[in-house]
């Protein structure tokens, strides 16, 4: 089935935009290149320094962070279909907590690398399957029974974090600091990010128009024909495995799945065929643009992502609030 052409454009034009803003990352840094030297380096051609700077460094790291924004920014707006609540976003239901208790427990552990992220992807499934759990009790798991669950379970993990850094050796704690404000300079292997963002992409457009219908309230999708309990539960499960492998990726990212939704439903409305594969182009633009400030603002230093995205995130956030937006 062709897309109509009012989906085509939208899409088309952040590609673009996106595409743009890779080419700039890459050439940005500490060291920066010229167009002329990163294509060079693409065609193995060039000095051996730049491309060791492109190929080991730079691309694999704005590659993460690209998959990361776009899988924060999707699973924002499916949060926020599911819960029918505008300010619910990927880490509403305790799922990057648990994903954050066990990498700081690896991190103690002295567990570095590819196990980091191993245990990371574990404590948020392992968080995901308790607030579902816990949610179901003898009843149906309705959005506001996950959403109570997701914030009490939440608040659990954060003390569980804060009773870890207060215990853990001097030497230990920047490392755990910053990897709870999202860290992309250990984000060498992004495939997994790739492998789960674009595959799920394809699975969510032909659910748009029963995405659409639910997002109305579950009575209106009911009369409809659509199967609400089914919807609903693929939903969290998707929501959930993006967040915990955008978690394992990066760490802890915030506002990125609640501004890029609410931006992107102003600007091109609440289509939600449009706003998912939308939300993947912005929220990976966004990453990838603050993860760009993160390594030039203050280079050679690096600041953690998480703190240039809350810095955008904040003032949008509350500038839509101001304008009755949200």
């Amino acid at each position: 089935m062709i897309a109509p052409r009012y989906l085509i454009w939208p899409l088309l034009t952040l590609t673009i935009v996106s595409l743009v803003c890779v080419i700039a990352a890459v050439t940005q840094g500490s060291v920066a290149l010229s167009l002329e030297q990163l294509w060079q380096a693409f065609q193995g051609q060039g000095s051996l320094l730049n491309q060791t700077l492109v190929w080991e460094l730079r691309v694999p790291r704005v590659l993460a962070a690209f998959a990361t924004g776009g899988l924060l920014a999707v699973a924002g707006a499916l949060m926020q279909i599911l819960l029918r609540n505008p300010l619910a976003d990927p880490y509403v239901l305790g799922i990057s907590g648990g994903a954050s208790v066990a990498a700081l427990l690896a991190i103690l552990a002295g567990i570095t690398g590819v196990f980091l992220s191993g245990a990371a992807f574990i404590g948020a499934v392992l968080s995901t399957l308790l607030v579902f759990g816990l949610a179901q009790g003898v009843g149906r798991a309705s959005p506001m029974r996950l959403l109570l669950t997701g914030v009490v379970i939440a608040a659990g993990w954060g003390a569980c974090i804060t009773l870890m850094l207060a215990l853990a050796p001097p030497q230990k704690i920047p490392g755990m600091l910053f990897w709870l404000m999202g860290d992309l300079s250990y984000a060498h292997t992004p495939w997994l990010a790739w492998l789960v963002l674009v595959p799920i992409c394809f699975v969510l457009m032909p659910l748009g128009r029963s995405l659409n219908v639910l997002a109305r309230g579950p009575m209106q999708a009911a009369a409809l024909g659509v199967n609400v309990k089914q919807l609903e539960r693929l939903v969290f499960v998707i929501a959930s495995l993006l967040t915990a492998v955008a978690v394992t990726t990066a760490g802890s990212i915030g506002f990125v799945g609640l501004v890029v939704p609410h931006m992107l439903r102003l600007v091109l409305g609440n289509d939600q065929r449009l706003i998912l594969p939308a939300c993947a182009l912005a929220g990976g633009t966004l990453v990838t643009l603050a993860d760009t400030l993160a390594r030039t603002v203050i280079a050679p230093e690096q600041l953690p992502v998480g703190v240039i995205t809350a810095l955008l995130g904040v003032p949008t956030f509350l500038f839509l609030l101001r304008r009755g937006r949200v």
